[in-house]
């Protein structure tokens, strides 16, 4: 069965919103297992489900333009895998939040791809087409990002926030990256 781990840090719930529906998507796919991590919760045996995933998709608020300190302390802690390369030629994805339609969130998601390509990984990024009508809450993908998800929140609680249109661009993404690591791993 493919392994599919989502590792993700969430400052206020609506990042971990976002994951959840990451890991619906890859869920979807048969011949699939799923794993949620959050960065606060890495341990020896996350680490290990990492090593034994045939995919990993990061997620992060994007905060002052970029990766929250706790993912950045997630990804410098896995400079260990680093030196043995354990995740060369895994599948790798990742998705961002923040309050601004922008937001930099750009800026996360070259983070996560430079971050992928350090440890040997192979990139999948969206395939959902920007929307017909831009920042539109009814609209899949209306953040307009082609790396991999962007997803915005307004200012309240993460049970109402991001919108139902993101959260569904962000499930049809882990169907993707899971749809593309189970054929690399056949």
């Amino acid at each position: 069965m493919t392994q599919v781990a989502i590792v993700y840090h969430s400052g206020y719930g609506h990042t971990a919103k976002v994951a959840e529906f990451v890991q619906k998507g890859v869920d979807a796919v048969d011949g699939v297992q799923s794993h949620l991590i959050s960065v606060n919760d890495v341990n020896d045996a996350t680490w290990d489900v990492l090593a034994k995933a045939d995919a990993i998709i990061f997620g992060s608020p994007t905060y002052m333009g970029g990766a929250s300190a706790d993912f950045k302390k997630f990804a410098d802690a896995s400079s260990k895998v680093w030196f043995s390369q354990g995740w060369k030629n895994k599948v790798a994805g990742g998705f961002t939040n923040s309050l601004s339609m922008s937001g930099d969130k750009l800026s996360t998601l070259q983070y996560f791809v430079t971050f992928s390509m350090q440890h040997g990984m192979i990139w999948v990024g969206s395939a959902t087409p920007g929307a017909q009508k831009p920042g539109d809450v009814g609209e899949l993908n209306r953040v307009g990002s082609w790396v991999g998800v962007m997803t915005q929140s307004d200012n309240a609680p993460a049970d109402v926030t991001p919108p139902a249109s993101d959260l569904e661009t962000a499930k049809i993404y882990g169907s993707r990256v899971a749809e593309f690591a189970k054929k690399l791993s056949v």
